[in-house]
């Protein structure tokens, strides 16, 4: 589509479309580029829609109308997820943490693979991802001394025997994988 460096206007003052050159008498017209257009006459240079009605941006380079998704499928730049190391299509819908940039579908926890919803916190610790619940327990075992450590994981030893002993189980948080099984 050639794009005529300035606008024609009439004597009538009715102006004239930049982009089939006729004199635009509909009830409504758009302007783009300094110039006038008849709805059906701007549109994008590659995907042929209506520019008029997938919003109110396009995009110019290299003599090309465009609309976003074409812009940035022709000329922007793709990345990698933060998260999964795969490329990020220019044109595709991210989210952003600080400097990190993620897929849609893997900005997740990535200790419990929690997806966020809207109004979930999250949290940034250490270039990872994490819900609030992974969060607080690693400051939690952050803050504890060693000793402190290797004292629950005694206790924890000590209640694993004396129910194996007895010869039953809760089965809630036990992680056992004999815990339940005949012996």
């Amino acid at each position: 589509m050639e794009i005529k460096e300035e606008n024609k206007v009439p004597n009538a003052g009715i102006p004239e479309c930049a982009g089939c050159q006729k004199v635009i008498r509909e009830r409504y017209l758009l302007k783009a580029l300094d110039q006038f257009w008849h709805e059906d006459c701007l549109k994008c240079t590659c995907c042929d829609c209506r520019l008029g009605e997938v919003g109110s941006t396009l995009f110019t380079k290299a003599n090309l109308i465009l609309c976003k998704r074409d812009y940035l499928r022709l000329f922007g730049t793709t990345g990698l997820c933060s998260a999964c190391n795969k490329t990020i299509p220019a044109f595709e819908m991210v989210m952003r943490a600080r400097g990190n940039v993620y897929h849609l579908e893997c900005f997740a926890c990535q200790q419990c693979n929690h997806r966020f919803c809207v109004g979930d916190r999250f949290y940034l610790h250490e270039n990872k991802i994490l819900c609030e619940y992974d969060y607080e327990e690693r400051m939690l075992f952050a803050n504890m001394s060693y000793d402190s450590i290797t004292q629950m994981k005694r206790q924890a030893a000590r209640i694993g025997l004396n129910r194996s002993e007895e010869g039953g189980c809760s089965g809630y948080g036990n992680t056992d994988p004999v815990c339940g099984e005949a012996k």
